[in-house]
């Protein structure tokens, strides 16, 4: 069973474009969609696409539209009582599958509704095989209580992956090896903003980007996913680095494609897949996401890790 938490849900809405978006221009959207995300909601959606029992928790009214809609879904989705208005999320599709992402900041969280979410994380993670924190912390969250809750949940025997960025990222990442999680997924920016490396080069040269994850891994982080968009990913372990070059996609949305790689892996480790097969079945799934509108999470029936390249790093190779 793969455990959720998605702090800061977002009803996502996506405009895809016909002609390439132009600043202050009149333009008429093609089609607008709606869904009700945050990225441990779609990891939980690819659960459900893919037979894997789930339970999503996050921070919503029981019977707001955003969790009768998980419902809807099949998504087994225990909200936590919270006032206010969840997130919109806007994102803006263009023609080539350049995205353009509007993110709301979300309702301000009270330290009963931090405590409450822990609470409710602890209870189910015992019957997890995995737990995962995902997504940015909402306005009143301290930067570091992902880091927290990392070393609470540990503590208690779960299995953890976090997937977030800016501030919480940091946090985390400044607390190690107390706060260090299972399974970490930063993409080559995220990897850049807290080890001083060129973002651009991490993006477009897995070795370097596997050596960054090194100092993760070298700090007590058990397995680090490193998605690099066109270039695929590299998967770091105490035990070897490996590549994976995704098959050729025609790029219609990225929305989401993060969110079922690091799904990929996790369903790939649940099948007790070895770490190039679990790195494969990453990539295949943010592939197939990413050549599909909004953010549709695809079914496994879309998802083609034959098609996947893996071969291995080595990291003593520029020092």
């Amino acid at each position: 069973m793969i455990l959720t938490l998605t702090p800061n849900p977002s009803h996502d809405r996506t405009v895809a474009l016909s002609v390439p978006l132009e600043r202050g221009a009149v333009l008429r959207a093609e089609s607008v969609t709606d869904q009700a995300g945050g990225k441990g909601v779609n990891i939980s959606r690819a659960s459900v696409a893919a037979d894997i029992p789930t339970i999503a928790v996050l921070p919503a009214p029981a019977e707001d539209p955003f969790v009768l809609e998980l419902l809807a879904a099949g998504i087994d989705c225990r909200p936590v009582a919270t006032d206010g208005m969840l997130r919109v999320n806007i994102t803006i599709s263009e023609p080539d599958g350049t995205t353009t992402k509007l993110n709301s900041p979300g309702p301000t969280a009270t330290p009963a509704l931090l405590t409450a979410l822990t609470e409710a994380m602890l209870r189910r993670a015992p019957s997890a095989d995995w737990t995962v924190l995902a997504g940015s912390l909402p306005p009143g969250t301290p930067a570091d209580w992902y880091a927290d809750l990392v070393a609470v949940l540990c503590a208690n025997g779960a299995r953890v992956a976090v997937d977030t960025s800016d501030a919480p990222l940091q946090a985390l990442v400044e607390g190690l090896p107390g706060s260090a999680p299972h399974l970490m997924k930063p993409n080559g920016e995220e990897l850049a903003s807290f080890t001083g490396a060129d973002a651009e080069k991490l993006e477009s040269d897995p070795l370097a980007a596997a050596q960054a994850a090194r100092v993760l891994v070298e700090r007590g982080v058990e397995t680090v996913l490193v998605t690099l968009g066109g270039n695929g990913a590299v998967l770091v372990t105490a035990e070897g680095a490996w590549h994976a070059t995704p098959p050729p996609t025609t790029v219609v949305s990225t929305v989401g494609a993060g969110d079922s790689s690091l799904f990929g892996y996790l369903l790939g480790d649940l099948r007790r897949r070895s770490p190039a097969q679990r790195l494969a079945l990453a990539v295949a799934y943010g592939s197939a996401a990413a050549g599909l509108p909004g953010t549709t999470i695809p079914h496994p029936a879309q998802v083609t890790p034959e098609l996947v390249s893996v071969r291995d790093l080595d990291l003593t190779q520029g020092g």
